[in-house]
């Protein structure tokens, strides 16, 4: 029998009376200064090298006896050609469905029984294979997923039940403003190449037998584009018989690709109609250098100061100060040696032009004059700390090992993370965001009402169809 819940609202009412009944003369108190901030300590690690090019790595981490075992391989949509768009995501899809000893019914349950499932993401630049399990079966674990990723049946029978889903995320998808915005930002930045083709059609989807996914998988994994990494509590010796019992005679396979994009730079304004929309969904960047590079961290510096945290200029200038937008955010987007700076914005249809303007005044306050001391350390000390929260957890520290690794980075990237961070002077942010921010080389992307916003683009360029 359904109750009707008693109405919060009167409550709350006398609850905000007495708050604001308060004495006016009340004082708000300063809060305590920080501590000092200390740089990451990665946990002593072994590694464990197969002739076959395997890698892995083994971080002893935490008190819980729990461990979390990843197996990442360097293949994901960078493998994709002209007409295989999300053929790696599918191909990700099928882990799940078997293996040539364990249908799904089956794999599911050998992972509930060790306390854990079976997680799979594909990316640009990789697909991994996760899960987090009990302590005691961190062995187990490593095998079964040696054999989810080396002997995946493909079952036929599965294909058009895995189609049907993969169409009608692309439908939902396709209907979503920020997505129609980023498939026509990237698609311009990295023209022709796999990281600018963010959807396929639904004939592509339809195209993609099982036999198809198997010939991509056999064309891409082995075991020399293949990195495990293991972290928590386990038996050391024990996971390390595990890996070499599951991965050692594994085929050696293909060296990974390496397909660096000649990215498309120009101020170039892009609208994409959408009618009658109450919003505008803005995409304004460029290509920017990529973690290889030593100025990197000074741009990422830049870039939580300018519009990478909820305290950041553009944030506080187009959402506080304005009230223009809720959310905008800019970012530094990274790739295999390829990375892209964005500003992220949905507007009010009215101000689309407005909250363009006071995104580039802000771009060109910082680069004409530098922040002061007190700004930039309060960015400094938001993100020394929101890098040692990210690495306060097992999947944590595996993911900042893979950047690493994918990356080519040396370790001292992570040891020496926060020293960087608090290394950059107010006189360098402006010198990275006068480099690498070009105002005249921005491409805008503008996903909005035609009739209402297309005069307001006009100070920013012609609009390119």
């Amino acid at each position: 029998m359904n109750r009707i819940r008693q109405s919060p609202i009167p409550f709350l009412a006398l609850a905000l009376a007495a708050i604001f009944a308060a004495p006016a003369t009340a004082q708000k108190e300063t809060p305590p200064a920080g501590g000092e901030p200390k740089d990451f300590r990665v946990p002593a690690t072994s590694t464990v090298a197969l002739d076959n090019g395997l890698v892995a790595t083994l971080v002893p981490y935490g008190v819980l006896p729990k461990v979390t075992v990843s197996v990442r391989v360097r293949s994901g949509n960078i493998d994709e050609a002209a007409d295989e768009v999300w053929l790696a995501d599918l191909t990700g899809d099928y882990f799940a469905e078997g293996t040539t000893t364990l249908d799904a019914e089956a794999l599911a349950a050998a992972f509930a029984r060790m306390g854990g499932e079976l997680e799979v993401n594909v990316g640009l630049d990789g697909t991994f294979l996760t899960t987090d399990v009990l302590s005691e079966f961190a062995g187990d674990a490593v095998r079964l997923l040696a054999d989810v990723v080396r002997n995946p049946a493909f079952p036929d029978s599965e294909a058009g039940r895995l189609q049907d889903d993969m169409v009608r995320n692309l439908d939902i998808a396709l209907t979503q403003p920020g997505s129609q915005a980023d498939q026509k930002y990237l698609a311009l930045l990295y023209p022709d190449h796999p990281y600018g083709r963010l959807f396929p059609t639904e004939e592509m989807i339809r195209s993609y037998s099982a036999e198809a996914v198997r010939a991509h998988w056999q064309e891409n994994f082995g075991a020399r584009r293949t990195r495990v990494y293991v972290a928590g509590r386990f038996d050391g010796e024990a996971v390390e018989a595990a890996v070499r019992e599951g991965f050692e005679d594994w085929q050696a396979g293909p060296e990974p690709k390496v397909a660096v994009p000649e990215m498309h730079t120009a101020r170039e304004v892009h609208l994409v109609d959408r009618p009658g929309a109450v919003q505008s969904t803005l995409r304004v960047g460029l290509p920017v250098i990529d973690p290889s590079n030593d100025d990197f961290m000074a741009l990422q510096v830049m870039n939580s100061l300018l519009g990478g945290s909820f305290g950041s200029r553009i944030t506080s200038n187009i959402r506080e100060d304005k009230g223009y937008t809720y959310s905008p955010y800019s970012s530094v987007s990274v790739r295999y040696r390829a990375a892209h700076w964005t500003q992220n914005a949905d507007v009010t249809t009215e101000v689309t032009g407005a909250s363009l303007t006071e995104i580039f005044k802000e771009i060109d306050r910082l680069q004409a004059e530098p922040p002061s001391a007190e700004e930039l350390a309060g960015i400094q000390n938001y993100m020394a700390g929101i890098f040692v929260l990210q690495n306060s957890s097992r999947g944590g520290i595996i993911g900042r090992l893979w950047y690493v690794d994918l990356h080519g980075l040396d370790a001292s990237y992570l040891t020496e993370y926060v020293k960087n961070v608090y290394a950059v002077t107010p006189e360098r942010v402006s010198e990275v965001a006068r480099e690498f921010l070009r105002d005249d080389e921005m491409t805008l992307v503008v996903v909005g009402d035609r009739a209402t916003v297309a005069s307001q683009l006009e100070p920013f360029g012609e609009i390119v169809e």
